[in-house]
């Protein structure tokens, strides 16, 4: 459609003209105006990690799309960013409605996956051990780098672990567990989120499920009811995440949620 009267002779083209101009002019400018209005955009400052970042983003951009825009600035993942504007900013949130201006400041906390992976990384001699233990066959529970924490025995607030049994994921997180540096670590599965969350007195990291590469896990002799368990969260084992005194009952199911029934076996 052209925004632009025509012209015709006579009575009728004068009739014409009255009735329809104004009604074909409304809806060209309507047009025009969908069609030419800017996107507001603001400039302000990202802080992560005491570094100060200069963004240009939409006003009308939500936090969700803000947290993809960063993950290639800041190097953190969308998945385990919180972006702080007056308090935690929800998902669904636009900057225009949270107030953001010229030359605010926006707080990013948040968890690279190299941070995650370094409190479990193991040393040159854990991973020389690891070979040694791999070439001979030895279990998880009699490797040296495990014993240092099982030898310290069953934790007194670990979940109750039943052998020769399979049994679905709680509603509720996976608590009193413990992790290779001996500190208290809880696993919440998000499956509407398709993550699990990794949980100590420090930090709760949110971890992409579609990311991990794969999960072991054996039995601790003498302890049948719990399982010590290598979660990979990069593309070598030596970036296992270690859990241990993990319920027997649980182990198939958290095989399945992360990786799906048909990949672990």
């Amino acid at each position: 459609m052209e925004c632009i009267g025509s012209e015709k002779d006579g009575a009728h083209s004068d009739k014409w003209n009255s009735e329809n101009t104004g009604a074909e002019s409304d809806i060209c400018t309507k047009m025009k105006e969908e069609v030419e209005v800017p996107k507001d955009s603001v400039d302000f400052k990202v802080i992560y990690n005491k570094n100060k970042y200069d963004v240009n983003f939409l006003l009308d951009g939500t936090v969700s799309q803000l947290k993809q825009h960063l993950q290639d600035i800041i190097g953190v993942p969308q998945s385990m960013q919180k972006v702080m504007i007056k308090g935690l900013a929800k998902d669904e949130r636009t900057l225009r409605e949270l107030g953001v201006v010229k030359g605010a400041k926006v707080m990013v906390v948040g968890s690279k996956l190299d941070d995650v992976l370094a409190v479990s990384t193991p040393s040159k001699q854990d991973l020389q051990d690891e070979k040694t233990a791999a070439a001979s066959k030895e279990p998880f529970c009699k490797q040296k780098q495990h014993r240092k924490v099982l030898d310290k025995g069953v934790p007194e607030d670990v979940m109750p672990g039943i052998k020769n049994s399979k049994d679905a994921l709680p509603p509720y997180p996976l608590s009193g567990m413990l992790n290779k540096s001996g500190g208290k670590v809880r696993l919440t599965f998000k499956m509407e989120q398709d993550q699990v969350w990794i949980g100590t007195k420090e930090r709760t990291d949110k971890i992409p499920m579609n990311t991990i590469k794969g999960v072991v896990s054996e039995p601790i002799e003498g302890h049948e009811e719990y399982h010590v368990m290598g979660i990979q969260l990069g593309p070598t084992e030596a970036s296992r995440y270690w859990v241990y005194w993990v319920p027997a009952q649980y182990v198939d199911a958290i095989k399945d949620a992360i990786l799906g029934k048909w990949q672990y076996f």
